[in-house]
């Protein structure tokens, strides 16, 4: 792969794993958590996949697959979202099941910026079991860069520039994985942000506060981190075209009312529908 992809990667282990009798083999292949945890299940599954976590994945197809028990890993992305949302509005927050491995850059950022994370163990769920993220909402500024895994991954820049709209001082980030992850940087302007983007980097200069804004999500983190950007912001702020957040996060509204978040769901019209009509 020219770049390690988690998508190209992730694809073609599924494609392998049904080509029988062949042995496929992916050179600077994604290393993702989640693509360790494909390799498992498709060996579950009969497959021969070794490597999955490594630059270098071997996959020995079958025929046909055979069923199997799995259990699916906590989403580390999902995870990163509410401690975003912990760090930009205060309180304390424990996210009970998340892995802390996983989650090392976020928690080394975060700590970065002045927010409190600890690791402990739950009371049935095993070691390293609980993440405990306080905030005062004061939040300082920070230079951070984008990497494939184990660096900072793209899915969490759009929340730490919501973050770092209102940190202290000037920050920076460097987008070194998508080229259309700032996307999001225009909507947050419309709530008082001072973000100026020039190719892949974007400077951010914090500002007191959010201002609420109507919002459309973009693309599924943009919408994550309108929504965190939202909570963040004094008074009420819609977000449009929800679908996109709502294929990556299950009962996310739920959820954060479940932390107090003042936060509801209206079904309606989309608002270009309701014009034309």
């Amino acid at each position: 792969l020219d770049t390690a992809s988690v998508g190209a990667t992730v694809n073609i282990m599924l494609a392998a794993s049904l080509i029988a009798g062949e042995e496929t083999i992916i050179l600077n292949a994604a290393r993702e958590p989640h693509i360790v945890d494909l390799g498992k299940f498709l060996t579950s599954c009969g497959v021969g996949v070794t490597g999955a976590g490594t630059s270098e994945i071997h996959i020995r197809g079958v025929r046909a697959l055979h069923g199997c028990t799995h259990v699916i890993i906590p989403d580390m992305i999902e995870a990163g979202t509410y401690m975003a949302a912990v760090a930009g509005t205060g309180g304390e927050v424990k996210l009970v099941g998340a892995i802390a491995k996983h989650l090392e850059s976020v928690v080394s950022k975060l700590t970065e910026m002045g927010v409190s994370v600890t690791v402990g163990t739950g009371e049935s769920k095993g070691e390293d079991s609980v993440l405990t993220v306080v905030s005062d909402g004061h939040l300082k500024g920070i230079q951070l860069k984008t990497d494939v895994y184990p660096g900072f991954p793209t899915d969490m820049q759009p929340l730490m520039g919501v973050l770092l709209s209102v940190a202290k001082g000037t920050s920076t980030i460097t987008e070194s994985v998508w080229d259309n992850r700032f996307r999001y940087v225009d909507e947050l302007r419309k709530m008082g942000a001072s973000v100026q983007v020039d190719g892949q980097v974007a400077v951010f200069e914090g500002v007191d506060k959010l201002t609420p804004a109507p919002l459309r999500a973009l693309d599924l983190r943009a919408g994550a981190a309108m929504v965190v950007a939202a909570l963040m912001a004094d008074g009420t702020s819609e977000i449009e075209e929800i679908g996109h957040i709502e294929r990556g996060y299950e009962n996310i509204v739920e959820k954060l009312r479940g932390l107090g978040a003042d936060i509801s769901k209206v079904e309606r019209m989309p608002a270009a529908l309701d014009q034309a009509l």
